[in-house]
């Protein structure tokens, strides 16, 4: 299953994640946990926010990936499903 998780970082953490982020090796940032796989990660550095999406089989790996980096930011996980996975569900409702 795929999870989208945004982010929005308030001015006062803004900078303290730039720097903890910006130190980290490409090992360290690609770390998402044990049975969670990171298919994407985007930032929008003006707005101080950004998005990614993750794989994993139990939401609670996510959720502990996020918890990470919540106390410095707002985090929002939300399940999502690519275009044929889409398709089928409209097309079961829809008839």
């Amino acid at each position: 299953m795929k999870f989208c998780v945004t982010w929005n970082i308030p001015q006062d953490k803004w900078l303290p994640v730039l720097k903890t982020f910006g130190a980290m090796t490409p090992k360290e940032r690609a770390d998402v946990g044990e049975g969670v796989k990171l298919i994407g990660r985007w930032h929008d550095l003006v707005s101080r926010t950004g998005v990614a999406i993750f794989e994993s089989d139990d939401v609670k790996k996510v959720q502990y990936y996020a918890l990470r980096w919540n106390p410095y930011m707002e985090l929002t996980i939300a399940p999502v499903v690519e275009d044929e996975e889409a398709v089928a569900v409209t097309r079961h409702i829809a008839g």
